[in-house]
């Protein structure tokens, strides 16, 4: 007998409590800011906070400001030295590394034992859960899963404290029992050197029955890519007969899925968007025929959303579907109504459901054109289609007026198959631009603003060379897609020889 079908029972009383995802979602939100503010009432940031006397939201919002990282910094500082019942009751031992701010090169999120259960392994536990609602012929716990992580090392020596990639602080806290069916090795899994990392990992998997991989698209294919070299196979499914399902997250997946289709050809092959970043665990694609994501509302992670074309936080019930929103939390690991930076945008109010559309910092407004992820995402994808083009890695930024008053965006594309004329390729990537936004299109019109986009070809594995010149190669580490400067654009092109 499969399995699967005995442990497809473990998974059956939260399917039908992720039903309440569907009319009740305001009901759960404000639930779920009851118990954080009861929870965290007698720490010093509740005690600050009048948190024993707050009846709902409205009180909430009268008592704490909106923070973004410089502002918690220093209370998470204390957290890392080993101050108790600061942001969250008790002590906090890991820290999940994310990228930096304007005054530090990492942000360091606390991760409580609190956020690892209710938020971080819950959204694993319902992925799993909807996939095999999803699926009722699965055999995924009939093989292996090999799960893609980073590493993690004494945090600055301080003796209380731990920190790494998120991936990893959840594969050293990991119920032992999962080891048995998950590769690599633990040792394997925490091996902070990528390149070594990745073929430890595919000649350690390779003769394994896998039926599930999760991790990063762009770090996932490399590793997978590495083991086709080592095997001499050419698709996935020779190696990994039985292979199902990929669990992705941490980057867009348009630029990959391609990629992936060609290596795994077999038509039982399943893929699920995932959106679990350091600050928590938010969202899930319920339905694979749907690209947006469920917003998982009872984690412990109360939500709220800045308008991007102007206005205050608005709280879950106060959202409209069409509209960029910057997302704010407060959550069990002690971060309140602290913004995030990515943007996303409803696509259903019933139930919630939503796009990333990007990050608040990675956009290109230079002329007023307000470009975002999601644009250049679809884009390239509309690019790629016409052209038979497949994209591995990109970046974008401006080029500022010369003595003539010309500007234009800068492309910096490195090409899984390159398209037979690139010039095509420019031309049809700035038309979608223009139909998708109005703002590009505006500043487009006749050229007199902003002239023709411009392609440069990267040379194969820049994006890569120049992650590792920066310590910053696997892991949840990706590469800022757009950018109003052009530090890191400067940066790629020197390496671009």
């Amino acid at each position: 007998m499969s399995i699967t079908r005995i442990v497809r029972k473990v998974f059956e009383a939260r399917q039908k409590e992720l039903e309440k995802h569907q009319n009740g979602g305001q009901a759960l939100q404000e639930a779920v800011l009851s118990r954080l503010v009861a929870e965290a009432q007698d720490t010093e940031y509740g005690r600050n906070h009048a948190f024993a006397s707050m009846k709902g939201y409205e009180d909430f919002v009268k008592h704490i400001p909106v923070n973004t990282y410089e502002e918690m910094k220093g209370a998470i500082d204390r957290m890392r030295h080993g101050e108790a019942d600061v942001l969250w009751p008790g002590r906090v031992k890991w820290y999940a590394k994310s990228s930096g701010t304007t005054n530090d090169k990492s942000k360091f999120i606390p991760v409580s034992r609190e956020g690892l259960k209710r938020m971080h392994y819950q959204g694993g536990f319902d992925a799993v859960a909807m996939y095999l609602r999803n699926n009722p012929k699965s055999k995924i716990f009939d093989g292996r899963a090999l799960i893609l992580g980073g590493s993690h090392a004494p945090n600055y020596n301080l003796k209380d404290s731990l920190v790494g990639d998120l991936s990893a602080i959840l594969i050293e806290n990991i119920n032992p029992l999962a080891n048995l069916v998950r590769v690599p090795k633990k040792q394997t899994a925490l091996i902070s050197d990528f390149e070594i990392k990745r073929d430890k990992i595919a000649r350690e998997a390779m003769n394994k029955n896998v039926t599930n991989i999760s991790g990063v698209p762009s770090w996932m294919l490399s590793v997978l890519t590495r083991m086709m070299e080592i095997t001499g196979k050419t698709h996935l499914e020779e190696v990994w007969p039985n292979i199902e399902m990929f669990f992705h997250g941490g980057v867009a997946f348009t630029p990959y899925r391609k990629q992936y289709e060609q290596l795994i050809t077999s038509s039982n092959m399943h893929y699920m968007e995932t959106y679990n970043a350091s600050e928590g665990f938010f969202g899930l694609q319920d339905d694979p025929t749907d690209k947006s994501m469920l917003l998982m509302l009872d984690y412990d992670v109360f939500y709220e959303f800045i308008p991007m074309d102007g206005g205050d936080p608005v709280p879950l019930w106060g959202v409209e579907t069409g509209k960029n929103y910057a997302m704010v939390i407060s959550t069990c690991c002690g971060l309140w109504r602290y913004e995030i930076g990515d943007t996303i945008q409803f696509t259903s109010t019933n139930p919630y459901k939503f796009i990333i559309t990007g990050r608040t910092k990675h956009f290109i407004n230079a002329f007023g054109e307000e470009l975002i992820v999601d644009n250049a995402e679809k884009g390239l994808a509309y690019a790629c289609e016409q052209t038979g083009a497949e994209v591995s890695e990109y970046t974008a930024a401006p080029v500022f007026m010369d003595a003539n008053a010309k500007c234009r965006h800068q492309w910096l594309i490195e090409f899984a198959k390159r398209p037979a004329d690139l010039q095509q390729f420019a031309e049809l990537l700035d038309k979608r631009l223009q139909e998708i936004n109005s703002d590009y299109e505006a500043k487009r019109y006749k050229n007199i603003t902003l002239q023709p986009l411009e392609i440069i070809e990267a040379r194969q594995n820049l994006f890569n060379d120049w992650l590792k010149q920066r310590g910053k190669l696997g892991g949840q580490h990706k590469v800022p897609r757009l950018s109003n400067s052009r530090d890191n654009i400067e940066q790629l092109l020197t390496l671009n020889k």
